[in-house]
């Protein structure tokens, strides 16, 4: 939850960015609507990162460390990040192909204004994209939760179909 939650909130921000951004490029070569969506994308993606990696740090920063010793884990830690790269590899391909080949359809061929098709591309774009990474995430049971260590005799009680059965002498 906390995941989709961060994605949202940096979203938000470079959404607005980016429609300002693609209005205000408007102005100044407002014929160029190919220029126009992939600078709108690498400014969302300026935005949106950064946003990003912040709140998912500081939400999972407890995650990576170590009961028992108090330190990070580094081994925790590089495997979220590949699980991480992966996930948003290959959400982030669909993500970009789709954002700027609709802001380019939407300037080329209808009346809406500069912000409006950047604002409306990145939607629908991001609607794929929540689908994809969250099924690539369950996938990859990057957030799978891990029961605590349960002693053998702390199992028991515990409603397992496997507990010992009493024997009288």
């Amino acid at each position: 939850m906390l995941f989709n939650k961060n994605l949202i909130i940096a979203g938000i921000c470079s959404l607005f960015i980016g429609a300002y951004f693609s209005q205000l490029y408007t102005q100044y070569d407002g014929s160029n609507g190919v220029a126009n969506s992939i600078l709108t994308l690498l400014v969302e993606y300026s935005i949106d990162t950064p946003i990003f990696a912040i709140l998912f740090y500081k939400d999972n920063k407890s995650r990576y460390v170590d009961i028992l010793t108090g330190k990070k884990d580094p081994r925790k830690i590089k495997e979220d990040i590949k699980k991480l790269f992966a996930a948003f590899s290959i959400t982030e391909c669909v993500y970009s192909i789709t954002k700027v080949s609709l802001q380019y359809q939407f300037l080329q061929y209808t009346n809406l204004q500069s912000y409006q098709a950047a604002m409306i591309s990145s939607l629908i774009a991001w609607g794929l994209f929540f689908i994809l990474i969250n099924i690539t995430i369950a996938a990859m049971c990057l957030f799978r939760r891990q029961a605590p260590y349960q002693s053998p005799a702390n199992r028991i009680g515990t409603g397992s179909t496997s507990s010992p059965t009493a024997t009288t002498i």
